[in-house]
């Protein structure tokens, strides 16, 4: 998509314009200095400091596969940063304004604050039983919050952004949004009645006009399309880049950002004006500034802010965020990134279809490292991906007990390393001048693992997990093909000549092993805790720095070579049953009838 130098240079306009009419204070350069606060991430911080959100959960409803998913991405970017020695900070929790909220209280017979902690104390148990590591949960009711969000308003009331006016237009009030007229069609309710619904959500819409605040978000258009065009990796993968940058093609009108206290009593009211609640996304979106101490202690997190969301709220994160910080003053985001939808059979889940996922039954069905493992492997950021029973239980088996358990448990088992040791690795087995036992695949072998660390970074970086656990498998298999093709059961132990090459195939294997345990940490925390803690590696050894893959056929010293290994604790992962497998079982556990 191209756009000329007036369509760039249009917002700068806008800026000076507003300056000159007074509506913006002369001497605080908003917006010009928040566009090049966000330009510049690689000076803004010079220390270790990485800041990953989640989106913050409506709590009208039980946690579902999608908010699980969302939680594991960013802990996965959370926990790859401190491996890489970041000092990071990883914010979830959950919105708990708003009139859906207010109308989900009612009908569960409860007042909305009690209510709201019923639902978000289940988000929290789901996400601290999956190892989401979270430094900070943060809901919408707390106090701290209402001062960040009352301050937030308050300068944008003050720089002239938030006036007073009248709305009139179609709004959702399941999905919390205004609609153009284009984004509305004729649809009929289950009654058969003429209706007006969302064409991106199909959720109903209706007319609303009423007197409230308005926040000048038409003022901004082109300062976004300036951010985001000189900005290409400001929101990934690029498909969604591209998605923001077509809506602001289209005119952006000025936003409502607050509701008649008549109609949403359950929010936070307008500051000066008990008659009006503040819009509950306006609200929401502040919670990331909260979280790092806004409006105070916020600056050394600030600028280097990650945001994960799903796609159904890009919008609100590419292009109302982005304006409430520059109207504020504030860098933008480092990174939206930015993730597709879960189906089940292929179709979208619904309770009417009766095909929703239920995380708890299912991460204690396929374990918290599984459930994390395949959400991870599965899932494709720029495309809605599928999850059925089978197909977790083919995965998991596959690659987490058959190659990667199996791997451990033969260069770990008592017949091939009976000393229950790290051998020691002869050179002259596994030369580099390729003239020992050693075939060119092993030697391939070798520089492909090399060469992982670089490849896993470079997807973790761009949240393209799936492609880095698809490299650690492919290495993971042509491990398990070096330990075929040579059988080292077969090797005579009489021979001193074997039994080098024996200690030369296992010590490659538990150092390849030893990689793969150490990458795995963001996705498999205790599945990688086990393999290392079996492999002897001790904790303050598991670091990026600390991976140093081989180093005696690198002519480097092995710090591993002769330490006892760990203690067996059992397989790594167990294989799963199938449903079919099971009942297969129960019948031959069954006597014949006398």
């Amino acid at each position: 998509m191209k756009f000329s130098f007036l369509t760039v240079t249009r917002g700068w306009k806008t800026f000076y314009r507003f300056q000159q009419r007074g509506v913006l204070s002369a001497d605080q350069r908003l917006w010009s200095s928040a566009l090049k606060c966000s330009r510049s991430s690689s000076q803004l911080c010079k220390e270790k400091c990485f800041y990953i959100t989640t989106p913050i959960f409506y709590v009208n409803a039980a946690p579902h596969l999608g908010h699980l998913y969302s939680a594991v991405i960013a802990d996965c970017l959370h926990r790859w940063k401190l491996l890489q020695g970041f000092e990071s900070r990883f914010a979830t929790g959950t919105d708990e304004h708003g009139l859906k909220i207010q109308q989900a209280a009612d009908a569960a017979g409860k007042d909305p604050l009690t209510f709201c902690t019923e639902v978000s104390q289940r988000f929290e148990t789901l996400f601290s039983s999956c190892s989401v590591s979270f430094t900070d949960y943060i809901r919408t009711t707390e106090q701290r919050h209402r001062w960040a969000v009352e301050h937030f308003w308050s300068v944008l009331w003050h720089k002239g952004l938030i006036y007073k006016g009248s709305y009139e237009g179609w709004y959702s009030t399941q999905d919390e949004s205004f609609l153009m007229p284009s984004q509305v069609s004729d649809a009929l309710d289950p009654s058969g009645k003429e209706v007006k619904v969302s064409l991106e959500s199909g959720h109903k819409v209706e007319w609303m006009k009423e007197e409230n605040y308005m926040f000048r978000l038409s003022s901004f258009r082109s300062l976004l399309l300036d951010w985001l065009v000189k900005n290409p990796g400001a929101v990934q993968p690029e498909r969604f880049h591209q998605a923001v940058l077509q809506w602001l093609q289209e005119d952006l009108p000025d936003l409502s950002v607050s509701r008649q206290r008549s109609r949403l009593q359950w929010g936070i009211p307008v500051p000066g004006d008990p008659e009006q609640t503040i819009y509950v996304w306006l609200d929401a979106l502040v919670n990331y500034l909260t979280v790092v101490g806004y409006p105070e202690k916020h600056e050394r997190w600030w600028h280097v802010a990650h945001h994960v969301i799903g796609k159904d709220i890009l919008k609100f994160h590419a292009i109302y965020w982005p304006a409430f910080l520059l109207g504020v003053g504030l860098p933008l985001p480092q990174v939206i990134h930015v993730h597709s939808h879960w189906t089940v059979g292929g179709r979208k889940m619904s309770k009417s279809l009766g095909n929703v996922v239920d995380p708890f039954e299912h991460s204690q069905m396929f374990t918290n490292d599984g459930m994390r493992y395949f959400l991870l492997r599965q899932g494709v950021p720029d495309t809605d991906c599928d999850y059925t029973h089978d197909k977790v239980l083919k995965l998991l088996n596959a690659e987490l007990a058959d190659s990667l358990g199996g791997l451990l448990n033969r260069c770990t088992a008592p017949a091939l390393n009976p000393a229950q040791v790290y051998p020691v690795f002869c050179s002259h087995s596994f030369p580099r001048d390729r003239r020992g036992r050693a075939v060119e695949e092993d030697y391939h072998m070798v520089e492909t693992v090399r060469s992982l660390s670089t490849v896993v970074e470079k997807h973790y970086e761009s949240m393209q997990v799936y492609k880095a656990l698809e490299a650690i498998s492919a290495c993971v298999r042509q491990t398990n093909g070096f330990i075929q093709r040579h059988t080292p059961w077969k090797l005579d132990r009489r021979d001193s000549k074997d039994v080098r090459w024996l200690d030369t195939i296992i010590h490659l294997t538990l150092e390849c092993l030893r990689v793969y345990g150490t990458l795995l940490q963001p996705v498999v925390p205790e599945i990688s805790d086990r393999l290392l803690t079996r492999l002897g590696v001790q904790s303050q050894e598991r670091s990026w720095k600390d991976l140093d893959f081989l180093g005696r056929y690198f002519g480097t010293d092995c710090s591993f070579e002769g330490r006892p290994l760990g203690s067996n604790c059992g397989l790594l992962f167990s294989r799963l049953e199938t449903q079919s497998g099971d009942k297969q079982k129960t019948m031959k556990s069954k006597k014949p009838a006398q």
